[in-house]
């Protein structure tokens, strides 16, 4: 029997600004983003360039300096060209044909972070914290669903810490 791959988790820019601006801020747990960071240098997070150039806060947010820095982005971003006819599939088929450039604006990098996903939906799983939302249509359509659309998995941050066994003392457990 040949090798199970290893899933490989790819956050959207949300995960990182909501962890540090909600609940696992960088000052009080330091512990979270270790654990990001020895995920990244295994393989299973990553993040594509377009997504993580989303992270943002003004120079003296702590998250975006650390998504900015070179030794994270060397860890973190996701060392791939993206595939054109994968954009343009997710561009078609989950948010809508011949979207405007208004449309194409309001839906950000979010069609980039769902084609990385669709390279190979066997073993890689979308995480974003946006909350599914069925009736939307077009532009206003979130990842979850558009994932579901495409056949790509997605899941929030609690099942990413729950599948990769986040703890505290997560050093003690690897």
């Amino acid at each position: 029997m040949p090798d199970e791959q290893k899933k490989l988790f790819l956050l959207d820019a949300n995960v990182i600004i909501h962890a540090h601006d909600y609940y696992y801020h960088m000052d009080r747990v330091p512990e979270f983003w270790r654990w990001l960071e020895f995920h990244a240098e295994n393989g299973s997070i990553r993040m594509p360039l377009e997504t993580i150039d989303e992270v943002q806060g003004g120079d003296k947010a702590q998250h975006a300096s650390w998504a900015k820095s070179r030794e994270i982005r060397d860890i973190l971003v996701l060392q791939e060209e993206f595939d054109a006819n994968l954009l343009n599939r997710v561009l078609d088929h989950g948010y809508g044909p011949d979207l405007n450039e208004i449309e194409i604006d309001k839906v950000g990098k979010d069609p980039f972070l769902v084609a990385y996903g669709l390279r190979d939906p066997d073993n890689r799983v979308v995480v974003s914290n946006e909350v599914p939302k069925p009736t939307a249509r077009r532009k206003n359509r979130k990842v979850p669903n558009v994932c579901a659309d495409m056949g790509v998995r997605c899941c929030n941050v609690y099942s990413l810490l729950h599948e990769l066994d986040f703890r505290t003392d997560w050093r003690d457990h690897v």
